[in-house]
């Protein structure tokens, strides 16, 4: 008996050991636990949208960007970021509050522009668009290029005037000479202006003006960056300070100015015929309403005409009706602004490389300042001493972003 209790106590024992070493060795060669999951790919860094080189008949430049909104971001830091004006951002995210869009938000740039139907020469103007570009003449061989930047254009009252002109000066550090009638204006609203304003801070002109065979009308700098992008001037063309001092230092006087009034834009890409549609201007004389269809194939340049018929002209008025300011093709396949906005990139929203602002100048103003701005440059239309709407701009005319623009002496020969 003892003999056998012993034997089952020493297989009892080895059973234990083989057990142990089993669970040792599983516990020795446990597997490794799973790698962490790799980080989310990068998002592409921006597109610069200021300067394209065009290719033969090409019509549309850049590219529809989207970005994600920081907590501290409202759409006029998006905008000065990415050289666009206020009203295009607002217009391609009607949806978005524009000074809490919200962190993590999705925010439409809109990048992407069709060339106004107009000669490719010396700077053209689309009032529509707040928008000006640049064509600098091209050497033998080399590709066409094209600048451009987003503008401030007339108040209701004081338009822009459309035609053609030409730079016959400009100035660095100018003095603004209010005219008579800006300053009754500002009097009327409770404010004396000084007669003449010398350089600096408090003039609206900036450090940079072009004057122009047009008596009064200038396109110039700004005190007031927020104000690019809208309605804000009384008759002037304006542009960031960094903008303006691009072209200062690489437009030539006598120069060609072309301004056009065109709110929506025709243009070939990639075999398909685009449409960029813009708000129509409160003062646009035009029935729009009434005669849209005649007017939108009045648009399409005359070698565009002969594609009447392949165009989808449903989705023209539907874009005409709410515009984005983003092209969508219009012939070809049903595809939409939704479709459109899908498939645009996804980038970084930080400063695209190449751009004339330097991210830190100037940077834009807070909602108190920049709804005082607009208030002030709303025109009163109910005071019987304003403007009519559709009149043609006062003489002398001029401005800044929410000031009044200059009457600029007699330009000297050579100057």
């Amino acid at each position: 008996m003892k003999i056998r209790s012993v034997r089952a106590a020493t297989a009892a024992l080895i059973c234990l050991g083989i057990a142990g070493c089993s669970l040792l060795g599983q516990f020795r060669h446990a597997p490794p636990p799973p790698p962490p999951a790799p980080p989310p790919p990068a998002e592409p860094l921006p597109v610069a949208n200021e300067r394209f080189e065009l290719d033969p008949g090409q019509d549309v430049v850049g590219v529809v960007q989207v970005v994600k909104a920081t907590k501290e971001d409202t759409l006029t830091d998006i905008a000065r970021r990415f050289n666009v004006g206020y009203e295009e951002i607002v217009r391609a995210n009607p949806k978005v509050d524009p000074w809490l869009p919200g962190e993590g938000r999705e925010i439409i740039v809109p990048s992407q522009f069709v060339l106004p139907d107009a000669p490719r020469t010396g700077l053209v103007i689309n009032i529509a668009a707040m928008r000006i570009f640049y064509y600098p003449p091209a050497k033998r061989g080399e590709r066409q290029v094209v600048i451009t930047h987003p503008i401030g254009i007339g108040k209701v009252g004081w338009r822009t005037p459309e035609g053609v002109t030409k730079i016959v000066r400009r100035q660095k550090d100018p003095t603004w000479r209010v005219p008579v009638s800006v300053r009754k204006e500002h009097h009327e609203n409770g404010e004396d202006l000084d007669p003449v304003i010398g350089p600096g801070p408090d003039n609206p002109l900036g450090k940079y003006a072009f004057y122009l065979q047009w008596p009064s009308y200038l396109i110039h700098g700004t005190n007031k960056p927020a104000g690019v992008g809208l309605r804000s001037s009384h008759g002037c063309i304006r542009l960031y300070p960094e903008d303006i001092e691009q072209f200062f230092n690489t437009v030539p006087i006598g120069t060609e100015v072309r301004v056009v009034n065109q709110p929506f834009v025709f243009g070939w890409r990639d075999g398909q015929l685009f449409m960029q549609p813009f708000d129509v201007l409160e003062d646009d004389s035009r029935d729009w309403k009434k005669a849209q269809k005649k007017l939108l194939t009045r648009s399409l340049a005359a070698r565009l005409r002969q594609h009447h018929d392949q165009v989808d002209w449903d989705r023209v008025g539907a874009l005409a009706h709410e515009p984005h300011g983003v092209p969508v093709p219009i012939t070809g396949a049903d595809t939409g602004l939704e479709q459109v906005l899908a498939a645009a990139p996804r980038v970084q929203n930080v400063l695209p490389e190449g751009s004339t602002w330097d991210g830190k100048s100037d940077l834009p103003m807070d909602e108190g300042s920049f709804k005082q701005m607009v208030s002030e440059i709303e025109p009163d239309n109910g005071s019987p001493d304003a403007p009519a709407a559709t009149s043609a701009p006062p003489s002398p005319a001029g401005g800044g972003a929410a000031a009044p623009n200059p009457d600029p002496p007699p330009p000297k020969k050579g100057s």
